[in-house]
């Protein structure tokens, strides 16, 4: 007989919880550094415009940066409830 290792559920929701925030937080954060990366070069081919160009970079990054904050959440209900 073949003996298999079961896993318990505190095992199931810590990995759980680890894909929620690693799943989470990795698109966000390409996403925030793209949103820079390209706002600069913008800023710096037209320095007249950064105000302009400013206020939607941030708007920008406050939603990608609300994707992890619901993956935080997730992941905490995951992990306690």
């Amino acid at each position: 007989m073949t003996t298999q290792k079961m896993y318990d559920v505190n095992s199931l929701r810590l990995i759980a919880t680890a894909a929620a925030i690693i799943g989470g937080t990795i698109m966000p954060s390409f996403a925030i550094g793209l949103i820079g990366s390209n706002a600069l070069k913008a800023i710096g081919r037209n320095p007249e415009a950064a105000s302009k160009i400013q206020t939607p970079m941030i708007l920008a990054i406050a939603f990608a940066e609300a994707i992890a904050i619901y993956a935080l959440v997730v992941a905490l209900i995951i992990k306690f409830v």
